[in-house]
């Protein structure tokens, strides 16, 4: 007997656990399959999740679908200060974008999407399964059929199931759309490339070093001579006790001056001001003497190590005012001077007795990479196809407006809205007009408008921050502009007739070489002070990098080269952020083993994601 459902949610990203979670709210049964083995382990993000309030209209925010959001969420840090940095060389200039983070924001939290998504699974599988649904972890869906009395999904694991409506959140390179013909796969022209590094740094130290509370946390962007002329830049999130430190650029500008995406995140690393944020103490263990017998090398090797350990984490606990206490509630130790006087000890243990040296440089936890749509180039405009609704990054959405960057809180507001109108097919009983009626609530999201238009009152906020840079430094071409724009009726005059004109014919023009590279780097060169590094950071290479990944790797390639002779396929070369492709007698030849499943290639192959539980498994994400 084939299994029935009302509604099949494909991705356990964010977007379709808030899906799953708000038809559950609604008393509806729906069954939510994600490929990976875990919930999370397949997802990245910069990232920052926003709660927001707009002045028209409404957003679905993360608290309104999940009651205990704010209580009881594994979030990072609360993002209280958000800064824009102009940098050439070891010059930098800040300008607070504070103001302008906080527009029409509730709060805004980083995140890891490993921890979140997992915490996010756990409360909407048990809602579902009160429902008759939950969430099917390590399946991969194969196909979609469809026709007007029930569509069947096949995957590559269980039997094939029936359900009444779709929801696809499998996000940027959607089988989903390939599969219904939806749309067309996104050209680079319309996605930006994401390429991150999680850093680690204790507790306390983070506090200090970007000074902030224990409940506070610091976003900085960064743009100038670190984008190796491309456009687009880099940023740095404060976790808990570790770093997000990523690049994002535009995929066009990528191709037309290829470069491997480790050097463009390589270029922020060794940033003076960058890697003087990322900096720790770091133990490093010395050669042992050969000349020793074996089982002595073994038993200095065994017992080094064990200490290294050990004095990492006590410097952790040490560094964290509730990993001190809990230590000292559970009897480990009678004091936090004990703690510090133990950590004290490891480390004079290691420098005397086994020659370990204790250095400045930084901890890289996790290398990753993703495609990222840009809305205003990509919004699908019917995010629908028959039964089928498209949420997220699979519908192309993500508002991307200079140092305005959403998309999981997208993604959410865009799943309550495809929840919503499926809850009100389902209960008339008549799915004739499911997608017309997802497409009028997505255009009345808030997010639809930004994506669109620009909002003279976010851009007075943002040249009010920007107020301090002098005028004529941004050149003959936006001078003028720049001026008349300090005008607030000549600002609604011009941003009422650039919105009718349209982002399409803007776009050129703002987002360029100049606005990204050059005029940051006048205004690093002009206003910037020096920043002086204390060290240089050992960067490992990226086969190091792929070294530290995770994976189960399947024999069954999920990728097949359709031209191994095009021009894009032969830039794929360099821009393979994990150096999957080489290129062989003028032939491009696939080595799969390393992919992280980004999709940089999707463009001229054939991609879809791993089978079931198969592929890279990210720890942070």
């Amino acid at each position: 007997m084939t299994e029935h459902y009302d509604v099949a949610i494909i991705g356990g990203g964010s977007a379709g656990l808030a899906a799953l979670k708000q038809l559950a709210n609604l008393g509806k049964q729906a069954v939510l399959i994600e490929a990976g083995k875990q919930v999370g382990s397949k997802n990245v993000s910069g990232g920052i999740l926003y709660s927001k309030r707009p002045k028209r209209g409404s957003t679905h925010n993360v608290e309104d679908v999940y009651e205990n959001f704010l209580s009881e969420a594994p979030v990072e840090r609360k993002i209280t200060k958000y800064i824009l940095h102009a940098v050439s060389k070891d010059k930098e200039f800040a300008i607070d974008l504070t103001s302008a983070h906080e527009y029409q924001a509730n709060f805004a939290y980083s995140v890891l999407l490993n921890r979140l998504n997992g915490w996010f699974a756990k409360q909407a599988g048990e809602a579902a399964e009160k429902q008759g649904g939950g969430i099917v972890s390590g399946v991969h869906v194969r196909s979609i059929t469809l026709n007007d009395e029930k569509t069947i999904i096949e995957t590559d694991e269980i039997e094939p199931f029936e359900v009444k409506a779709v929801i696809a959140a499998d996000g940027v390179n959607s089988e989903i759309a390939q599969l219904t013909g939806a749309r067309p796969k996104f050209t680079p022209a319309q996605l930006y490339q994401g390429v991150k590094v999680v850093v680690k740094l204790p507790e306390e130290i983070i506090e200090q070093r970007f000074g902030i509370g224990p409940d506070e946390g610091a976003a900085h962007l960064f743009s100038g001579d670190i984008t190796l002329n491309h456009i687009g830049g880099g940023f740095l999130y404060t976790n808990h006790d570790t770093l997000s430190v990523g690049a994002v650029y535009h995929y066009d500008s990528l191709l037309g001056r290829p470069a491997e995406p480790y050097t463009l995140i390589d270029a922020l690393l060794k940033n003076p001001m960058v890697s003087e944020f990322i900096k720790d103490e770091v133990a490093v263990k010395q050669e042992i003497d050969k000349s020793l017998p074996k089982e002595e090398q073994l038993r200095i090797r065994f017992a080094v190590s064990k200490l290294v350990k050990t004095w990492n984490e006590l410097r952790d606990a040490h560094y964290s005012p509730a990993a001190r206490r809990k230590l000292v509630e559970a009897g480990k130790y009678k004091s936090e001077d004990e703690i510090k006087a133990r950590l004290d000890s490891i480390r004079n243990e290691l420098q005397t007795k086994y020659a370990t040296r204790f250095v400045t440089d930084y901890v890289e936890l996790e290398y990753s990479a993703k495609l990222v749509p840009d809305g205003k180039r990509c919004m699908m405009k019917k995010p629908y196809h028959k039964n089928v609704l498209f949420i997220g990054d699979a519908a192309g959405r993500g508002v991307f407006i200079g140092p305005r960057i959403e998309g999981i809180n997208v993604g959410i507001d865009d799943a309550v809205r495809a929840a919503n109108s499926v809850a009100r097919a389902i209960d008339r009983n008549d799915f004739s007009t499911l997608g017309e009626h997802y497409t009028q609530q997505v255009e009345e999201s808030p997010f639809t408008r930004d994506m669109r238009e620009i909002d003279k009152d976010y851009l007075k906020t943002f040249l009010d921050a920007a107020k301090d840079v002098p005028k004529d430094i941004v050149g003959q071409r936006y001078g003028m502009i720049f001026r008349l724009m300090s005008s607030g009726t000549f600002r609604g005059l011009a941003v009422g007739f650039a919105n009718i004109l349209g982002y399409d014919k803007l776009l050129p023009m703002v987002e360029s070489e100049e606005t990204y590279v050059q005029v940051p780097i006048e205004i690093a060169e002009r206003l910037g002070q020096t920043v002086t590094a204390t060290y240089t950071p050992t960067i490992p290479g990226v086969a190091e990098r792929i070294a530290r990944l995770k994976y189960d790797d399947d024999r069954q390639p999920h990728i097949k080269v359709l031209d191994p002779e095009s021009e894009f396929m032969k830039k794929l070369v360099m821009l393979c952020p994990t150096s999957c492709y080489s290129l062989e007698a003028g032939k491009v030849m696939l080595q799969h083993e390393a992919c992280i499943e980004c999709g940089t290639c999707a463009k001229e192959t054939e991609w879809r994601h791993p089978r079931g539980e198969k592929g890279v498994i990210f720890q942070y994400g």
